[in-house]
C-alpha cells in the first residue's frame, strides 16, 4: 500500500516524458473533479484498507515489548503511540484537499500534502526520512523471514527430535536464499502494480496475526500461562531501562500506517466529502487496530511472562500445535516477499528517476534491451540490472550482520514514528487552520509533538544500544539459535 501513496510522483514523471497515462479513456460523465475515474470507495473499505496496512510483522514484538515494560507502562505506552498516531491521521484527513478540505486541489500522495502545506524545506526534510525509512526497512524483512524459516526449521526438528533438543540452525543460509529471491523480483520494473499482492499480504497478515493470539488465548486457557508482573522483565537488571526503550520502538513501528492515508482516502467517493469520511474510517479501523494491538501485546506476555519471546510465534516451537506454528511462519513469509517489494520500490524509482535527470543521454541508465527467451519476451536495463542487485546485496549483508529482530524494529520505529506519523502532520493541521503562535491549541499540539519525539528518541537510544551489545557478542556468520 505504502508504494502507491508515492506513486504519483513518478505518474508526474511520466507524464512529463510523454507516457500515456492514464493508458484508457474515460467516459464523458464518469469522472471526477480532477479528471480521473470516478471513486467508489467507502467507508467500510476505507476501514478494510487501514487495518490491513496497520496489522504486519511489527505486531508480533508487541508481546516482547509488553514484557519489557510491565503492565502498567505497557499499556500506557501502547496506547499513547496509537491514539497519538490515530488524532495526527485524524487531522491529515483534512490535508487531502488544498487549501480548503472539501473543495480544495487534491493532494495525491503523503509528499504532495507536505509541499502543498509546508513548502519545499519540509517537503526535503520528509523525502530523505521517508526514503530512509524505506530502504532500511529491507533489512528488518529480511531479518523476520529469516527467523520464520528457521521456526519452521526448529518445529520439525522438535517434531522428530523431542522438545529436549536444543535444535539450533543458522539464519544466514535463509538470508541469503531471501536475498536470492527478492533481487530477482526487484527486476519486475512494474511489480508493485500487481492488483493481486496487496490482497495476498492482507490475508497472510491476518492469518498470523490471528494464529499468534489464538495460540496465546489457548495457552492462558489450559493453565499454561507464564508468570507476569507490574514492572516487567527483571527490574533490577542494568540493562532494563535499555530495554524498556527499544520495546517503546516497537510500538511505535506498529503505528505506522499514516503514510498511507492519501492513497486510502483518494478511494473515497466525493460526495460525502472526502474528509468527513475519512474521519470516520480512521476512527472505526483506528479503534479495531487498537484492540487488536492489545490482544496481541496482553495475550502474548499473559502466555509466556518474562519469557517471552522477541517474535510471539517463536515460542510455540515446544507445543503440539506444530501444524499451526508452521502455517503462521509460511504466512509471514509470503507476506514480507511480497511486501518488501512494494516497500522498496519507491527507493528503486527514486535513484532511477534521478539517475535518467542527472545523465539523460546515457545508454546504460536509459537504454531498455529486448530479450526474448521462447515465447517470452521482456526488457533488462543495465542500470535497473546493477543498481537493484547491488541494493538487495548490500541489504542481505547487512541483515546478516546485524540479526537482531526487536532491536531493528525499534530502530526503525524510531525513524519513521516521530517524523513522519506525528510531527509533519500535526505542523500541516496548524498552517491548514492558521492556528496561533502561543495559543492554548498551539501549545497542545506542540506538546503532543515533544512527547512522541522523546518516545522517538528514546527507542533510537535504546535500539542503538540493543544493536551495539549484540555486535559485541555476535560473531560474524557463527549465529544461531
Amino acid at each position: 500500500m505504502v508504494i502507491t501513496a508515492l506513486d504519483h510522483e513518478f505518474q508526474n514523471e511520466l507524464c512529463e516524458s510523454g507516457s500515456e497515462y492514464p493508458p484508457k479513456k474515460v467516459e464523458d460523465g464518469e469522472v471526477d473533479d480532477d479528471g480521473k475515474p470516478k471513486r467508489t470507495g467507502t467507508v467500510w473499505t476505507a476501514c478494510a484498507h487501514i487495518i490491513t496496512t496497520s496489522i504486519g510483522a511489527g505486531v508480533l514484538s508487541l508481546a516482547w515489548a509488553m514484557a519489557q515494560l510491565g503492565w502498567v507502562a505497557g499499556i500506557f505506552i501502547l496506547l499513547f503511540c496509537t491514539f497519538a498516531a490515530l488524532y495526527a491521521a485524524t487531522l491529515l484527513t483534512d490535508c487531502y484537499r488544498f487549501p480548503d478540505p472539501v473543495t480544495g486541489k487534491r493532494n495525491y500522495s503523503y509528499m504532495e500534502a507536505v509541499k502543498s502545506y509546508l513548502g519545499g524545506r519540509m517537503y526535503k526534510f520528509c523525502g530523505w526520512m521517508l526514503y530512509l525509512n524505506l530502504a532500511t526497512i529491507g533489512v528488518g524483512f529480511t531479518i523476520t523471514t529469516a527467523k520464520s524459516m528457521v521456526a519452521i526449521q526448529k518445529s520439525n526438528c522438535h517434531r522428530k527430535n523431542g522438545g529436549d533438543d536444543p535444535c539450533m540452525f543458522s539464519n544466514i543460509p535463509h538470508v541469503v536464499g531471501f536475498g536470492i529471491v527478492e533481487i530477482l523480483l526487484s527486476q519486475l520494473p512494474n511489480f508493485h502494480k500487481l492488483s493481486w499482492l496487496s490482497k495476498l499480504a492482507a490475508i497472510t497478515s491476518f492469518g498470523y496475526a490471528s494464529i499468534g493470539v489464538g495460540l496465546s488465548l489457548s495457552k492462558i486457557i489450559t493453565g499454561h500461562g507464564g508468570k507476569t508482573s507490574v514492572a516487567g522483565v527483571d527490574p533490577s537488571s542494568s540493562d532494563k531501562i535499555w530495554r524498556m526503550f527499544a520495546a517503546a520502538g516497537d510500538v511505535a513501528f506498529a503505528c505506522s500506517y499514516a503514510l498511507v492515508l492519501f492513497d486510502i482516502q483518494d478511494t473515497l467517493k466525493s460526495l460525502p466529502p472526502e474528509n468527513k469520511v475519512m474521519k470516520k474510517a480512521v476512527s472505526i479501523g483506528g479503534l479495531i487496530m487498537t484492540i487488536f494491538f492489545i490482544m496481541c501485546s496482553t495475550s502474548g506476555y499473559a502466555a509466556f511472562g518474562d519469557k517471552t519471546p522477541e517474535n510471539l510465534l517463536a515460542g510455540f516451537g515446544d507445543d503440539m500445535a506444530f501444524w499451526l506454528v508452521d502455517l503462521a511462519n509460511v504466512f509471514i513469509v509470503v507476506h514480507i516477499v511480497g511486501a518488501y517489494q512494494v516497500l522498496c520500490q519507491p527507493v528503486f524509482q527514486i535513484v532511477e528517476l534521478l539517475a535518467r535527470r542527472r545523465w539523460p543521454k546515457s545508454k546504460f541508465i536509459n537504454r531498455e534491451n529486448p530479450i526474448r527467451i521462447g515465447k517470452i519476451r521482456f526488457n533488462i536495463n543495465m542500470f535497473r540490472l546493477s543498481w537493484r542487485t547491488a541494493y538487495g546485496v548490500v541489504v542481505t549483508i547487512v541483515a546478516i550482520a546485524l540479526p537482531f529482530f526487536s532491536d531493528m524494529l525499534a530502530l526503525l520505529g524510531a525513524i519513521g514514528y516521530w517524523p513522519l506519523i506525528v510531527y509533519i502532520p500535526l505542523e500541516m493541521h496548524i498552517v491548514q487552520k492558521k492556528i496561533g503562535k502561543l495559543t492554548i491549541r498551539w501549545f497542545g499540539l506542540h506538546l503532543l509533538s515533544f512527547l512522541c519525539f522523546l518516545i522517538s528518541l528514546a527507542a533510537a537510544s535504546g535500539a542503538i544500544h540493543g544493536l551495539y551489545k549484540g555486535l559485541n557478542a555476535y560473531k560474524l556468520f557463527q549465529f544461531k539459535e
